[in-house]
């Protein structure tokens, strides 16, 4: 899958948006947060629809990028499958069961940061 946005994306912030996009994740967005935060450089933001499908899509993230060599500095929620975050320093890959996006509403929080939507299912 060819993974664009107005914004230059380092390559495992792209391959991260390609393995939830793989496992079916919903509306995975790609938040630029180099000019606004010293904490981390990107956001990538996906939603699974149950809690199982978000642990799935976190699996499949953490796993395909160990596989490259990119390993998290930190995993949080996975247990419990309603926001798993997965922070590789660089960039952070949450992925979110429908409600808890809708109330933490990140991609509003951090509204001024440029964004891409990736709704394309992944060709296998």
């Amino acid at each position: 899958m060819n993974i664009q946005a107005d914004f230059e994306m380092p390559p495992e912030v792209r391959r991260a948006v390609e393995y939830a996009l793989a496992r079916k994740a919903i509306d995975v967005t790609v938040l630029d947060l180099r000019a606004l935060s010293s904490a981390t450089d990107f956001f990538v933001i996906a939603t699974g629809r149950s809690d199982i499908h978000v642990r799935a899509v976190a699996d499949h993230v953490i796993d395909s990028g160990k596989r490259d060599g990119n390993r998290p500095e930190h995993i949080e929620g996975l247990d419990e499958g309603r926001w798993v975050l997965v922070d590789y320093i660089d960039h952070v890959v949450h992925i979110f069961h429908p409600a808890v996006r809708e109330f933490y509403r990140l991609e509003v929080l951090w509204g001024d940061a440029p964004s891409a939507v990736f709704r394309e299912p992944a060709v296998q």
